[in-house]
């Protein structure tokens, strides 16, 4: 069979041949040695305090690689001294400093942000009801008023920052829990160090998937290497990297490999020409100013509730005027002021702003933040908790993240023998001859040498098993096996083998291909075309079957390759990968006659064309054991109501065991794509996209499609596998193939799609999907993706940061539903009942805007605290589109139920203060301009202070009443006798405590001397103090029957309207 060229050949110029014990890049790289002739360098540019001229500058690219290590003082082979590492360390870290913070717009932003401008608008008009508009007897109280609005902006402002403050810092400190290392050459030795240690001259290693920590000048490649510099540039193509500069343009050419980049693909070698804040990115940081805010999804919501909320105040506030001006004061002269009328007028302005919420939306970032911190989840912003709380569905890829990535060769199979790896030396040692098992020697040279994973040279003196490998887990488990695997009756041994063969030439892995090759040739041969050469192949049985023509038995003798061995092999291949092993086919070839010095292309073209009649050596069985913690993970989320989906490059056998393993799959029978578009034949297309999804009704359907389905499905395919089956294992896919998979799905059913990966392979599905997370282990493309980083490799940690998405939403819901009975709804009917109804402000503007500055904030700020309801993670999740934090069914909540309970109550408490006074109920509303002195035989003096007492039993009463709408909004569905706040699950001593702070600001507004000589504060009867308690109760009781109904009966009416 002959296999079609892909971007992902590796090629070498060949000028000279690397000895595979070596570091770095392998043969198949191009290499290029130093000359020893002196010659004329161009001069080094001139550092230039301008960033754009500095970039400008840049001539790096314009000189030979062995210009490049004259320039630097550095060495190919060598890389750098200990005294020129120490030398050139003193320059600074290799760390890019954060762009500068503007003070003056945070300032500004926390000064006038949120519903601080209204309090500025409510400031400026209460100054002025005071001079010159109060004159010539301006009022105390008014002054008093104005003071206390600016001290609410003060504290406001400065609660913000330091909100603010303490999140940078917990999200700086969980950033820094990120390790980023590269690997460099010093000494002569392979190294992984910090990324902040590489010094100028350093010689960096890459491979695929690492982050580029320093600005290189590319000395070695491989013809397939390629970048991605969406960072850089914010375009999403890849570009490849070669040896020779390709624009003067330093941001253009191809031959530099610039900080923050990613190696998505080949391998490759540069010399560091640029560290830290001198590299072209942290010239550009330094150029681009301060990162640009972004507000998150739920900051957008409040924010447009806030706009909402704060045109309603205006409306009000202006209608109030409106009325006094245009209808009380001509209609009834000296019922109030033109300064009076203002003042009573801002209560407008207070009563509809929810101050709390926006120190809640702000709070909530801090105690997510701690709390993902403790679990050592990266979060990247808010709105990632935010969005998790709405996943519906969950991709995820299986090696490294379903799997714990500690991949162990388990069986080696040749056609008439299979042997377990535990058990190779026994079996050997036992055998008649030990010629039986010749093939093994085979075997061992494939796994060693057809292998890009390297051991770290500071580890190599260390057992097998604790040496710290670079690369893949699939050549990592290969490497520690044949590192292992010593046979001498055989000649089997690894160093020999290393010292016996030289690799010259090599393709890489790769999604699209599934097999690796590598061209090795005797090593103690020296003329050109002298001595044997081998090319090595691995990768995916399936694949490579169809190019193999012979298959080796265990003693070494070889076979024709027919039918009925492929059908053998496959039955063992099945077997195998059902057990939930991965499984490698090893394949050589005899490459007679190689040449070395062959071009790139030239090369490439010739190992196409020889990739068949290849020889099957064996099989190799790998096994790689699910997490400990997912199974139970697994479960979590689905019961949440999340669909978990399997998507993988492995073989379908291998991806269907491990998805039973963690319970991905739970069917027994399980559906292909036959089965899909039968049912897309028969079922009528849904009406809308939106629908797509199961039925709550619908049985467990599970299914599995391959790579080669994909391309072949259709819009009416993909919406029977998005609305009809829970249970997916993608197989044998590619990463173009796993985006459009996460695409597809995110398209349908109003779906919040997340994806878990740790490969280059999984990047491209990361940044498709709604939410990419990371392992903390995966390459620096995944994480750089992904949103999410889990720093321990804890998939446990997924349910959790799913509950408390939810929790934020669920909390500001309920510190929503509590604000608005009280605000919008209470403290407004005062107001109204002053302008429109003719009668005294039951409620000063005074009392209106403490309750909404202390009462409010701290009684609503211990919502936040609340943990998760018993039935948080087994509701639906919520769909981002139509479930909003305010919708009809809270307004029913705060308008027909607590707010129908609460104003009343508390007016009540007003009406019968004023009964005991002797004032009747037409002696007290409709009086307008009456009220003054000789009404109903009162002094004015009187009928003054029984206003002052009154609003000080309104404001008593609407502080206790909000206790039973505090304890009724913390729960949904639940008793409250099932989840109170002093003990149990649910404890939040928050709550109490917040109860009596605010009982204790009553206490001080109405005891407090100076408060009682300038805002009018007054004492009230006992009675006015015990009464509004049993409000409360009532309040809480009604909640509780109607949470009762709703629980009793869950298709009723009741429970329909809940909120």
């Amino acid at each position: 069979m002959s296999f079609p060229k892909t971007d992902t050949r590796v090629s070498t110029s060949g000028r000279t041949a690397d000895k595979v014990p070596g570091y770095g890049i392998q043969i198949g790289y191009r290499t290029l040695s130093v000359r020893v002739e002196e010659r004329e360098l161009p001069a080094k540019p001139k550092a230039s305090a301008d960033p754009a001229d500095a970039i400008a500058s840049i001539d790096v690219h314009l000189i030979t690689p062995e210009d490049v290590y004259t320039r630097y003082s550095t060495h190919p082979a060598h890389g750098l001294g200990i005294a020129a590492i120490q030398r050139r360390s003193k320059d600074g870290k290799n760390t890019i400093s954060p762009p500068p913070t503007q003070y003056w717009k945070k300032a500004l932003n926390y000064v006038f942000g949120g519903f601080n401008f209204l309090m500025w608008i409510a400031f400026i008009l209460t100054l002025l009801s005071y001079k010159p508009l109060g004159q010539p007897d301006p009022q105390p109280f008014v002054l008093g008023v104005a003071i206390l609005l600016l001290l609410v902006i003060i504290v406001s402002a400065t609660f913000y920052a330091l909100v603010d403050w303490n999140a940078s810092r917990i999200m700086k400190s969980i950033k820094s829990l990120i390790a980023e290392d590269a690997s460099v050459i010093r000494d002569g030795k392979q190294h992984q160090i910090p990324a902040s240690d590489i010094v100028v001259g350093d010689v960096v290693v890459l491979a695929p998937g690492d982050r580029v920590p320093a600005d290189l000048r590319i000395v070695q490649a491989s013809s397939d290497v390629r970048f991605d510099r969406s960072l850089l540039t914010g375009e999403s193509d890849t570009i490849p990297g070669v040896l020779d500069a390709t624009s003067d343009n330093a941001l253009e050419t191809r031959n530099l490999a610039l900080t923050s980049t990613f190696v998505v693909q080949g391998t490759c070698t540069g010399v560091t020409f640029a560290t830290g804040d001198r590299t072209v990115m942290g010239r550009l940081v330094s150029m681009s100013g301060e990162k640009k805010f972004k507000l998150t999804t739920i900051q957008k919501e409040v924010w447009f509730f806030t706009k909402i909320i704060s045109v309603l105040a205006l409306l009000f506030f202006c209608l109030s005027l409106l009325l006094y001006g245009v209808w009380l004061r001509t209609t009834y002269p000296g019922y109030d002021t033109t300064s009076t009328a203002i003042v009573n007028s801002i209560g407008c302005l207070t009563a509809f702003v929810p101050q709390g919420l926006p120190v809640c939306v702000a709070l909530s970032l801090t105690v997510v933040a701690r709390r993902m911190a403790k679990r050592h989840v990266l979060v990247k912003n808010l709105a990632t908790i935010e969005t998790l709380g709405c996943m519906s569905v969950l991709c995820s890829d299986k090696t490294g993240t379903l799997t714990a990535g500690k991949m162990m060769v388990e069986n080696v199979a040749f056609f008439d023998n299979h042997l377990s790896v535990r058990n190779i030396r026994e079996t050997v040692s036992k055998a008649a001859q030990p010629t039986m098992f010749t093939a093994l020697k085979a075997l061992h040279q494939i796994a060693r040498l057809c292998n890009a994973a390297k051991f770290d040279a500071a580890t190599i003196d260390s057992p097998v098993e604790e040496r710290a490998v670079k690369g893949d887990p699939t050549d990592t488990a290969l490497l520690r096996f044949s590192e292992n695997l010593s046979i001498p009756s055989l000649d089997i041994s690894a160093v020999s083998l290393l010292q016996s063969w030289t690799k010259n030439f090599e393709i890489p892995f790769n999604s699209r291909n599934k097999w690796a090759l590598t061209v090795v040739t005797d090593g103690n041969a020296t003329e050109k075309h002298s001595g044997s050469a081998w090319m090595l192949v691995k990768g995916a049985p399936d694949v490579l079957f169809t190019s193999c023509g012979s298959v080796l038995r265990s003693d070494g003798t070889s076979i024709p390759f027919g039918e009925s061995e492929k059908q053998a092999l496959a039955a063992l291949q099945n077997e195998w990968s059902s057990g939930g092993q991965r499984v490698l086919a090893l394949c050589r070839k005899s490459l007679d006659g190689f040449k070395k010095g062959l071009p790139p292309n030239d090369m490439e073209e010739l190992l196409y064309s020889e990739m068949q009649d290849l020889t099957l050596v064996g099989l190799v069985g790998i096994r790689d054991p699910p997490r400990e913690d997912v199974p139970a993970a697994i479960e979590t989320i689905r019961r949440a109501g999340v669909r978990v989906f399997m998507v993988t490059g492995d073989f379908k056998l291998t991806a269907v065991a491990i998805a039973r393993q963690v319970g991905i799959v739970t069917q027994q029978r399980i559906d292909t794509i036959d089965d899909v578009r039968a049912v897309a034949s028969e079922k009528t297309p849904p009406m809308s996209r939106h629908a797509v999804k199961p039925g709550e009704n619908d049985p467990i359907r599970a299914l599995l499609l391959t790579g080669e389905d994909v391309p072949s499905l259709t819009p009416a395919n993909w919406d029977i596998i998005a609305g009809v089956y829970s249970e997916i294992v993608f197989a044998r896919t590619t990463p173009d193939q796993k985006m459009k998979i996460v695409e597809e799905i995110k398209y349908r059913g109003d779906n919040t799609v997340a994806v878990t990966g740790d490969g280059v392979n999984d990047a491209p599905a990361l940044k498709a999907a709604d939410i990419g997370v990371a392992m903390g282990s995966g390459s620096d493309v995944a994480k750089e993706a992904a949103a999410l980083i889990l720093l321990q490799n804890d998939f446990a940690s997924i349910p959790v940061a799913i509950e408390m998405g939810r929790l934020v939403f669920d909390n500001l819901k309920k510190v929503t539903l509590y604000l608005m009975p009280a605000g919008s709804y209470t403290e407004f009917m005062a107001v109204f009942t002053n302008v429109v109804l003719g009668m005294q402000l039951p409620m000063s503007t005074y009392q209106q805007v403490c309750f909404c500055i202390t009462n409010d904030v701290v009684m609503s700020v211990s919502l936040m605290y609340e943990k998760p309801e018993a039935d948080l993670m087994l509701r639906k999740p919520r769909n981002a589109r139509t479930d909003r934090l305010t919708d009809w069914r809270l307004f029913v909540q705060v308008y027909l139920f607590i707010g129908l309970m609460l104003w009343p109550t508390a007016m009540g408490m007003w009406f019968l203060y004023m009964h005991q006074q002797g004032l009747g109920f037409y002696d007290v509303i409709l009086v307008y301009n009456k009220w003054q002195d000789g009404w109903q035989g009162y002094t004015s003096e009187q009928l003054t202070n029984f206003v002052y007492v009154g609003s000080c039993v309104y404001y008593v009463a609407l502080v206790f009443g909000q206790y039973g709408s505090l304890l009724s909004v913390r729960n949904r569905r639940v008793s409250m006798s099932q989840s109170n706040p002093l003990w149990g699950p649910r404890r939040n001593l928050v709550v109490p405590c917040s109860m009596l702070a605010t009982a204790l600001i009553a206490v001080i507004n109405l005891y407090g001397p100076g408060l009682q000589r300038i805002f009018n504060m007054r004492p009230i009867p006992g009675m006015f103090w015990g009464v509004p308690f049993c409000f409360a109760l009532g309040i809480l009781i009604m909640d509780e029957l109607r949470k009762l109904i709703v629980r009793t009966y869950p298709k009723s009416f009741v429970a329909w309207i809940a909120w």
